[in-house]
């Protein structure tokens, strides 16, 4: 027995030696790969990468990591003859992060699914409908996590190729629209919502430490890039979804889908968008909807209805009911935005502000609404004023609205940013802040206006 005992307790012993010693042999290994990964010299982390792979796949996240960036490095650097073989080594180790580390939180399984899906695509790897499934699968697995503008401009385009050889339907590429679209508008806002307020301490010159200069600065790129990404989206879609085809398509389906409130939101909604709505097949839509499910949707397009008719009255009503109705922040803003459109037409600015300022609450990125106000603001100059210094200050508010417009819509920034140049233009220049000596002092803007702003020191 006692013997018996002896042999356990030694086997025990020699196991967990055995056990720690791989375990140093695997930081030994990660040690070496990572500091030649960090260095970038690719070549000589390879054997590491590879050793890591066959004896501790699981040891660390760290891994597959610096192994992605590595893979990366290869395949930009291939040759024709290595391509195909670096970029299904990329592949695999996107994949074997998630086989080993799924369930780690800095592992978002979109983004590597997605990253994945690219890489079949960039590299021709695969069918076209094998790329779009993998784009899918990132979609579908979780859609949060997948935000790379390319790829969700290649999954739609993929989808385009499918639907045009006739292997996927138009509704479902108009049900695909929908949804990739939402999400850049989402990915859009929360994007704006963040910079804005950094936006915000530059224009008061405040300095931006090191994190908030990072943030503003990927933010905006992000922000363009998302608008690239729109752009090219709407493009496609606009050349199949066009009233040619929307309105056949939903007049043959309406008989069947007139009691089904969703499908009736999404027709009049895409019919609305794309200005099909003089064909009569709108109004039937509309009165549908309207009665299967009053709400603010129905009331929106109800304005719609009696705006074109000249109703403005009856539109506003109904625009103004749309609003308070309305849960989607997007939907809400455009209802707002509609509004302002309308008072400021009527030369109502203080209201219009008001509109375009809930606008923008529910929208961040609505750039456009900076514009209009900056417009506005431009136009009251000579009523928002004492004196000619005064007055010409306005232009220094409108200018600061136009730039944040092109900050938070990187689609109209060239518009934007010749606006603001414009309106400097206009306020006063450095002979007339030292004549008037006002360099660095408040001046305070009355009438509807009701703002301050600050004279730059000389």
């Amino acid at each position: 027995m006692k013997t018996k005992a002896t042999l356990l307790i030694t086997a025990l012993f020699l196991g967990i030696q055995f056990t720690n010693a791989q375990a140093a042999d695997c930081a030994t290994q990660l040690s070496l790969f990572a500091t030649s990964a960090k260095n970038k010299q690719y070549d000589a982390a390879k054997p590491h990468y590879e050793t890591l792979v066959k004896d501790c796949p699981s040891y660390s996240l760290a891994t597959y990591q610096y192994g992605v960036r590595m893979y990366k490095h290869f395949l930009d650097k291939s040759t024709e003859a290595n391509k195909k073989q670096n970029a299904e080594n990329l592949i695999a180790a996107h994949q074997a992060k998630l086989k080993y580390f799924e369930n780690d939180p800095k592992v978002d399984k979109g983004d590597v699914l997605a990253d994945i899906a690219q890489v079949m695509y960039d590299n021709k790897l695969g069918t076209t409908e094998e790329q779009y499934a993998a784009f899918d699968k990132a979609w579908t697995t979780d859609k949060a996590s997948f935000k790379s503008p390319k790829g969700l401009l290649t999954y739609f385009s993929l989808l385009i190729d499918l639907q045009e050889a006739g292997k996927k339907d138009l509704q479902e590429v108009f049900d695909k629209y929908d949804e990739v679209i939402t999400k850049i508008e989402k990915e859009n806002d929360e994007l704006a919502v963040k910079v804005t307020p950094l936006i915000e301490k530059q224009d008061n010159q405040e300095s931006l430490n090191r994190s908030e200069k990072i943030s503003l600065k990927n933010g905006e790129i992000y922000l363009k890039n998302y608008s690239v990404v729109a752009g090219s989206i709407n493009g496609k879609f606009g050349k199949i979804a066009d009233c040619e085809n929307l309105i056949p398509l939903y007049q043959g389906q309406f008989e069947e889908k007139k009691t089904d409130s969703n499908w009736l939101k999404s027709a009049a909604g895409r019919l609305s968008g794309k200005d099909c709505t003089d064909d009569p097949l709108f109004k039937k839509l509309v009165e549908a909807l309207h009665t299967n499910e009053p709400s603010a949707d129905s009331a929106f397009y109800l304005g719609r209805l009696e705006e074109q008719a000249g109703n403005m009255t009856k539109a506003l009503k109904y625009y103004n009911e749309s609003a308070e109705l309305q849960t989607d922040p997007t939907k809400r803003a455009k209802v707002y935005y509609r509004l302002a459109e309308s008072a400021k037409a009527k030369g109502s600015y203080s209201t219009a502000r008001s509109f375009y300022n809930k606008a923008l609450q529910n929208k961040p990125s609505l750039g456009v609404a900076y514009l209009k106000i900056a417009d506005m603001y431009a136009k009251s100059v000579n009523n928002c004023g004492g004196t000619s210094f005064e007055k010409r200050s306005v232009y220094w508010l409108a200018a600061d609205m136009a730039s944040k417009a092109g900050r938070v819509d990187p689609s109209i920034k060239s518009n934007a940013n010749q606006a603001a140049a414009a309106y400097r233009g206009r306020a006063p220049q450095k002979s007339d802040i030292f004549s008037a000596n006002m360099a660095g002092k408040t001046v305070n803007i009355g009438c509807w206006i009701g703002s301050s702003v600050k004279v730059p020191n000389l």
